[in-house]
C-alpha cells in the first residue's frame, strides 16, 4: 500500500458502491485510501437494529473487491477504550525505541 496516498474522501457519491455485504445497511462512510488494488474505508452500518463502525480493507483480485480485514467498534465505551489505548501508544511512532 505504498502507492500515492489520497485525501480522505467525504463525498461518496462519485465513488463506486462499497463492496460490503447486503446483510448490512450502510449509513455513511469515509474512504481513507483507495488505489487500483486497495481500498480502505471507515463505515457506519446497521445490523439487526444496532449501529456499528467498521474499519475495512479490501483488495481487488480478478476485477472484484475482496475483504482483507474488518474491525468493528460496537459502542462508545469500546471506542473510548480503543481511543485511550491508541493515544497512549501513538507517541511511540515518533520515538525510535525497541
Amino acid at each position: 500500500m505504498s502507492e500515492n496516498k489520497s485525501e480522505v474522501v467525504s463525498e461518496n457519491k462519485t465513488e463506486e458502491k462499497l463492496p460490503i455485504s447486503e446483510f448490512y445497511k450502510v449509513i455513511d462512510y469515509v474512504t481513507i485510501f483507495k488505489s487500483a488494488k486497495w481500498w480502505e474505508a471507515i463505515v457506519v452500518f446497521e445490523s439487526a437494529g444496532k449501529k456499528s463502525i467498521g474499519m475495512y480493507l479490501w483488495n481487488k483480485r480478478q476485477d472484484a473487491w475482496k475483504r482483507k480485514q474488518k474491525f468493528t467498534v460496537r459502542d462508545l465505551e469500546e471506542w473510548n477504550k480503543l481511543k485511550n489505548a491508541i493515544e497512549q501508544l501513538t507517541p511511540r511512532l515518533a520515538n525510535k525505541q525497541p
